[in-house]
């Protein structure tokens, strides 16, 4: 049985498979299984009141779980499926509240992922899918980054290699006068407008939140993050080297100079999408380092 069979029969038996999209890597179980929904919340020790995104194998199976579709909603639907960008529609009775936190909607998307759809077509299931990692931690952009979190909680790790946008999808309400942007993430806000019009953005509700991504903190890295200027890198390694609370792994190797392997580089030639990549493969690498992880930082150089 190959990788991918064993995961199909998993997601038909009730388990939970970690799986690849170009977005961040998910941990997905039969949406219309409560128990094996449930399942996701405990392994990512994920409180219940934050809602879940379903991924479909194609827009043409949204009816199964989503109903009265706006027309600006079936545009960017037409425009950016399979892609990163997540709709937040009135959901069918179908879909099990676990799912939605209760909510009458639900958030779903297609994934722009080979192997992602496959599984979804061939278990026969729109599949519940956050991203792979505990609550609040850094999403997981490589199978080795689940491995690193989630350890053996999971039922399988459908490694698909890292994925291409390696940023969370956006998300996209519909319940008010304009759409509204309630997480950014691989599609921009102007890719947005550009084809549904004018949207409004709210991308925090700490009270009840409408969709992932919605609270004050999330996709957090244990790893203290510094944002500096290029410039500035040598200086801020330097002093950080002079306390006992620094250290570098042997294996580094994104630095500045001698010693910098914690230092990720982006340059104005930087490609913006690759600079994504880049940032939070290496966060989910830091984190992935437990001999260093709470004493160590990451310094990210920018140009000035």
């Amino acid at each position: 049985m190959t990788n991918l069979s064993a995961a199909i029969e998993r997601i038909r038996s009730g388990g939970v498979v970690a799986i690849p999209t170009e977005t961040v890597y998910g941990l997905a179980a039969d949406a219309f299984n409560p128990l094996a929904v449930a399942r996701i919340f405990e392994i990512k020790k994920r409180p219940f009141f934050d809602p879940l995104i379903v991924h479909i194998a194609d827009a043409a199976h949204i009816h199964r779980v989503a109903t009265n579709i706006p027309g600006a909603a079936q545009k960017l639907m037409n425009e950016f499926w399979p892609g990163p960008l997540t709709l937040v529609l009135p959901k069918t009775t179908t879909v099990p509240d676990i799912v939605t936190s209760g909510l009458p909607t639900v958030a779903v998307r297609v994934p722009d992922h080979i192997l992602a759809r496959h599984l979804i077509k061939e278990a026969g299931t729109p599949l519940a899918a956050p991203s792979a990692n505990l609550f609040g931690r850094v999403s997981p952009t490589t199978a080795q980054h689940v491995r690193e979190q989630l350890g053996d909680s999971v039922d399988l790790i459908l490694d698909g290699g890292p994925c291409r946008v390696g940023l969370e999808s956006t998300i996209v309400s519909f319940d008010g006068p304009r759409p509204c942007v309630l997480r950014l993430g691989g599609l921009t806000v102007e890719e947005i407008e550009r084809v549904a019009g004018p949207v409004n953005v709210q991308t925090i509700d700490p009270e009840k939140p409408q969709a992932p991504g919605n609270l004050p903190q999330h996709y957090a890295p244990r790893t203290p993050l510094y944002l500096l200027s290029a410039a500035d890198v040598p200086a801020r390694l330097a002093a950080l080297r002079q306390t006992n609370n620094f250290s570098i792994p042997s294996s580094s190797g994104t630095g500045f100079g001698a010693g910098g392997g914690l230092a990720i580089k982006i340059t104005k030639s930087t490609n913006l999408d690759a600079g994504v990549q880049l940032v939070r493969q290496k966060l989910g690498e830091f984190d992935g380092f437990t001999t260093y992880t709470a004493k160590a930082g990451v310094s990210v150089g920018f140009p000035r």
